[in-house]
């Protein structure tokens, strides 16, 4: 394994194995797809159909949306678990982009019965596909650990790369021409990433070839004071009470996630859990009952661990509770942010301004198109006469690429005024990480490095700043305002902030999970993390339908200063119980 390992470092790009960078094309293909098509969702949803969406209350589009973000992280612990036991690391990825791919393609039609078939298709090839390329760089970085942190932040680069371009482009057709272009793009370039990746397989050696061997990288787990094997030894098999729980917990859950968009697009006439309790609603003791049990199942089995392991993995578990409210803050970005910047922005800039706005965007639109082909062409010196098709495929996407942004950069210049697309603030987020990452990376390979608790605060710190200036922003709009003209500015501040928080905690976060935990836990491991922040994301939906509400009673300002004091409150926790989680984390730095 050594010596295959050793192999992958021959041929770098950029300090690092090509075949990172193979990940990194494949993953911003899958990340354009994705981002192309989420960016759209809800303006989808909530378009009148004058203008050929589905004239939903906004309500009703987060529920669905939170619905839908949610199952997509919560499917990685499925695709986690038959990659790691049943078709291995790379059949996954494959069967991942495949299913995603006839995800879009179903998306395009914009029917009811395939724009649901379609989010269902893209759920779970999401499963197969997002844990399954971060177990391949754990693995490529097995042996240089020191280097996991900026090879994780440059393959984050790639995932902000794909997510810039598929919502600049993808949203940009969506709004401008029709939402069928706009899902359908999305699913042409889905198809480039997994061509791409298919035939360039070889450069990751033995890599996630084939299931994880059960012989090795025994979990040191089961204390037995009665047996004479060792901690490497022992195992801490699931008893079936515990698999009840998980049963009950999880059935629970996913029935709670399905019930709430179903519950309320239906008007009440389909309900999974049609009763109160106590004056709570059936819905609200479901996931209240879902949640003991898991707590229930932790306190239980936590215990039985090694004491290293059983430290280490409830450092996990500190860190993936302050991502369930960091994800829930954070993607306020697709869903009431994106309604802010339709129904509460002016976008319309006319003039020297306008003008200036499309020099600008020609710039952010062709600079790091032009940075990110670079980097292609590093790779294509490395790998072409090994993988030729797969470079082929990638050059062929990249030609297409450059093909409509310069299309649409030429056709928005001939028009006397500018109207920014509503998805177009989204674009900021990956913008500012391509710019911002490789300072980031230094930063984190340097004797300055921040610990993981820091990181943590400082990212929530940095997210409730954004939230506080949103507020700041929105402070003159009146309680119960359909429309207002707020200028672009708090927009584009609030998406530097929160990019940078971002850059604190979620690449590293990943890097993190694979350092705490056993080798060959890590797929598994990775989707439990998924889950946290699936968490998440389902959360956001639930704060976003609740921005209506405040919105109606206080104004929108008060719901977003309530979201900067549970970020300010948590980024203070997270710097206060350093001493307590560095001593959990027993070394890992």
């Amino acid at each position: 394994m050594s010596t295959n390992l050793e192999n992958l470092f021959k041929d770098k790009v950029l300090g690092h194995p090509a075949g990172l960078f193979v990940l990194f094309f494949t993953e911003m293909w899958e990340r354009f797809s994705y981002y192309g098509m989420r960016a759209l969702l809800v303006l989808f949803f909530t378009a009148s159909l004058l203008d050929d969406g589905w004239g939903w209350p906004r309500e009703w589009a987060f529920a669905i949306f939170g619905t839908y973000t949610s199952l997509v992280y919560l499917s990685t612990m499925v695709g986690g678990y038959f990659a790691d036991n049943v078709i291995g690391i790379r059949k996954a990825v494959v069967i991942g982009a495949l299913f995603m791919t006839l995800g879009h393609a179903c998306m395009a039609v914009e029917t009811s019965f395939f724009i649901y078939m379609g989010l269902g298709l893209l759920v779970i090839g999401s499963g197969f596909f997002k844990p399954n390329m971060t177990s391949i760089i754990s693995e490529m970085y097995a042996e240089k650990p020191e280097k996991k942190d900026g090879a994780y932040t440059i393959f984050y680069m790639g995932v902000n790369a794909g997510a810039f371009l598929g919502i600049l482009l993808c949203g940009y057709l969506g709004e401008k021409i029709g939402w069928s272009w706009g899902f359908g793009v999305a699913g042409i370039f889905m198809l480039f990433g997994l061509l791409q990746f298919w035939y360039a397989q070889g450069i990751f050696g033995n890599i996630g070839l084939t299931p994880k061997d059960k012989a090795e990288d025994i979990i040191d787990t089961l204390i037995n004071d009665e047996k004479t094997t060792t901690d490497d030894e022992q195992r801490n098999p699931f008893t079936g009470f515990q698999k009840g729980l998980i049963a009950i917990s999880s059935l629970l859950g996913l029935l709670w996630i399905f019930n709430d968009p179903l519950s309320k697009i239906s008007e009440g006439k389909y309900n999974v859990f049609p009763f109160e309790f106590v004056g709570y609603s059936g819905s609200t003791v479901a996931i209240i009952v879902a949640f003991i049990l898991f707590i229930v199942l932790l306190i239980i089995r936590i215990p039985r661990y090694t004491p290293v392991l059983r430290d280490r993995m409830l450092a996990v578990m500190f860190f993936a509770f302050i991502t369930i409210f960091f994800w829930a803050i954070f993607e306020q970005s697709p869903s009431s942010l994106t309604v802010f910047a339709r129904d509460y922005t002016d976008r319309v800039l006319e003039g020297s301004a306008g003008l200036i706005f499309k020099i600008v965007n020609s710039l952010m639109t062709l600079i790091p198109l032009g940075i990110i082909t670079w980097v292609l062409y590093l790779l294509f010196k490395k790998t072409f006469a090994k993988y030729k098709w797969s470079n082929i495929f990638l050059s062929i996407s990249f030609l297409i690429i450059w093909i409509i942004a310069i299309g649409m950069l030429t056709k928005e210049f001939q028009k006397d005024t500018a109207e920014i697309p509503a998805s177009w603030f989204s674009v900021l987020n990956s913008l500012y990480i391509i710019t911002l990452a490789p300072l980031f990376s230094k930063w984190w390979e340097s004797k300055y490095n921040p610990n993981a608790n820091m990181k943590w605060a400082i990212g929530m710190g940095l997210l409730g700043l954004g939230m506080a200036v949103i507020a700041i922003g929105a402070g003159d709009i009146e309680p119960g305002a359909k429309t207002a003209s707020v200028s672009v500015i708090w927009l584009i501040l609030v998406y530097l902030f929160h990019t940078m928080g971002e850059l604190c905690v979620s690449p590293v976060a990943l890097s993190y999970v694979s350092k705490l935990v056993p080798a060959r836990m890590i797929a598994f491991m990775f989707g439990v993390w998924y889950l946290a922040v699936a968490i998440g994301m389902k959360l956001a939906g639930v704060f976003a339908e609740s921005s209506e509400a405040i919105a109606q009673e206080k104004g929108l300002s008060s719901f977003f200063w309530l979201l900067t004091l549970i970020s300010f409150g948590l980024a203070v926790l997270s710097a206060v119980l350093y001493p307590a989680i560095k001593k959990l984390m027993h070394g890992v730095k």
